[in-house]
């Protein structure tokens, strides 16, 4: 049995889903909740336990911020939701003053944590929460483009009608508007899109290109204009990424990563191919992009760090 200790920041639609979809995959022997709304977080632990008898022993329960202590995970989806119309920037100055408070106090009582940001922004909350934690940059990590990646392949899978763990695609830069599709290096049995394509007779020029592009950026915005939130594809992201964290899989995920002059790009959390194992991000993968693509995630840094300017960060 694993005996990691998991801690849930925000027991809201994402919070509550990821506990759900990391009980299930048997990642840890501790999960504890930890909610402003104490009732509802104590709801949820009790409505998650009463699956004791479907999964692996676990201990679920809610909690305080101390209660997390001696964690070995703590995933954060605190935070003001997006609402439609909002965009994932709208709403970062009612998040900030949240992670002021609580990531300095989640630091002391699990200073060996690895710290998984979820809630969105997440590019610039991850970077918020690396300055107030005081932690290394690879014990500080965002959910990125996992989720966004997933729905490229997704979308693809349909069209091709191929099984979509066979797709090797990637979203990388803000997980929001300016996020990337990297199309130079989207393969399809071991063969470029442009290949693949002719090869099958299928249709992939840039109006099907850019046609994809805009269904994964928009993705969220329709889900949330219908139901009001997201919570499965983005909790079996927070699981997958977990999973690479806890049994240091070594996995190459689209997370989101501290840059230290990759791509001529600093001081900025953005998603990129990442190596994720039991200490982290244990290296940032040097893609080779094409030019247009280096361009785009440049600019996207560059939305990125005036946010952070106009947020006095």
């Amino acid at each position: 049995m694993k005996t990691n200790k998991i801690s849930i920041i925000g027991a809201g639609f994402v919070g509550s889903t990821s506990a759900f979809a990391i009980i299930d995959a048997g990642l840890a022997s501790d999960i504890v909740l930890v909610d402003v709304n104490r009732d509802k977080a104590e709801a949820e632990a009790m409505d998650l336990s009463h699956g004791a008898a479907f999964v692996k022993t676990v201990s679920i329960t809610a909690g305080t911020i101390e209660d997390t202590k001696d964690s070995d995970l703590i995933i954060i989806t605190a935070g003001i939701g997006q609402k439609p119309r909002e965009t994932r920037l709208d709403i970062l100055n009612k998040n900030i003053p949240i992670f002021k408070d609580i990531v300095p106090k989640l630091a002391q009582y699990s200073p060996d944590a690895i710290l998984l940001v979820v809630s969105n922004p997440v590019d610039i909350l991850t970077y918020i929460t690396y300055k107030y934690s005081g932690f290394p940059a690879n014990r500080v990590i965002g959910s990125g483009t996992v989720l966004d990646t997933s729905r490229f392949k997704s979308i693809l899978s349909k069209h091709f009608k191929v099984d979509a763990r066979n797709i090797h695609a990637n979203i990388i830069g803000e997980h929001g508007d300016s996020e990337i599709a990297t199309w130079s290096l989207t393969k399809i049995a071991g063969m470029s899109i442009d290949e693949y394509c002719d090869t099958i007779g299928k249709k992939c020029d840039i109006d099907f290109k850019n046609k994809v592009h805009e269904d994964v950026k928009n993705a969220a915005y329709e889900i949330i204009n219908r139901k009001g939130y997201t919570n499965y594809a983005v909790a079996l992201a927070v699981r997958r990424i977990s999973e690479a964290l806890l049994d240091d899989e070594q996995s190459i995920l689209t997370v989101s990563g501290y840059f230290t002059g990759e791509e001529g790009i600093n001081d900025i959390y953005m998603a990129i191919p990442c190596v994720v194992g039991r200490q982290g991000i244990e290296r940032i993968i040097p893609v080779p992009l094409s030019s247009s693509e280096q361009e785009q995630l440049r600019k996207s840094a560059k939305m990125l760090k005036t946010i952070l300017k106009q947020a006095g960060l």
